[in-house]
């Protein structure tokens, strides 16, 4: 058939270009990102569409998050380019032996719902992405943290963002006043209003309305922080997390304590009853 070749050059390109997207999203999620921003961007940067949002600041702020995006640009303007090249002699093709219009259609449909459906399949999807994982630590030198693992997100923490507005607890008052810390929630960084960031705050940094918060903790406990309201009641909600957080503590290192005095028990029984 004279239109094969020219299709299957094409279902190559495409092939190629679902791989690339594929490698972009596990190479952007080791430098930090959720998998599903990380799939966003990767998309967005290949296909040039769609990467105005304000989530992509975060590819540009980061040098290798940038290059990553830089060289997805570049491939997809390439790919394009070849599959508009590849698409062409399918349709334009004509003589003796050669498919009919409709027949076409159908094997090039029939080929990207494939394609399709191979690029969303959770089985190929786990597997391949632990051969790019495997590749990308074997030959490049990318920086690989498995952010959700280390923070363990997923089981019941989260890192979140909480923007501080009038009337809320924290409104117009220091770290080291609001003592987050004691009631298990820990202030990562600060975007303020204005745009400055603050990594890594101390405690008499001020807090101020519109100030843009990244808390780490207890998911419901994030949540519940982003609904205080400043006044009494929001201070004796703060006590009541404080003494929660220290039962909380008390309760694992009375465990902790049994479970090293029956050890030690098991071990002096041993020691005195030796096997024969």
């Amino acid at each position: 058939m004279v239109a094969s070749l020219p299709m299957i050059s094409l279902f190559v390109v495409v092939s190629l270009g679902l791989l690339i997207m594929r490698i972009g999203t596990v190479a952007l999620t080791f430098t930090g990102l959720s998998r599903e921003l990380a799939r966003f961007q990767a998309r967005s940067a290949f296909l040039g569409v769609g990467f105005t949002t304000a989530e992509s600041e975060r590819i540009l702020e980061h040098p290798v998050r940038r290059r990553i995006a830089m060289v997805l640009m570049l491939l997809g303007n390439a790919g394009f380019i070849a599959a508009i090249s590849s698409l062409l002699p399918v349709f334009i093709t004509a003589g003796e032996g050669s498919l009919s219009f409709l027949a076409k259609l159908f094997w090039l449909g029939s080929g990207l719902l494939l394609l399709w459906a191979i690029s969303i399949s959770k089985w190929v999807d786990r597997r391949l992405s632990r051969t790019i994982e495997w590749a990308l630590k074997r030959w490049t030198r990318l920086e690989v943290w498995d952010y959700p693992d280390l923070l363990q997100l997923g089981s019941g923490y989260s890192v979140c963002e909480m923007t501080v507005e009038a009337g809320d607890w924290v409104e117009d008052k220091t770290l080291a006043q609001v003592r987050l810390g004691d009631e298990g929630v820990q202030v990562l960084g600060i975007r303020r209003e204005a745009g400055d960031y603050i990594g890594a705050p101390i405690g008499s940094t001020y807090l101020r309305g519109g100030d843009l918060l990244v808390v780490y903790g207890k998911t419901d406990q994030v949540a519940e922080l982003g609904r205080r309201r400043a006044g009494t009641s929001g201070d004796q909600e703060h006590e009541e997390r404080v003494a929660d957080l220290r039962r909380t503590i008390m309760l694992q290192e009375s465990d902790e304590i049994r479970e090293l005095r029956k050890r030690f028990a098991s071990e002096d029984a041993d020691s005195k009853n030796p096997a024969p």
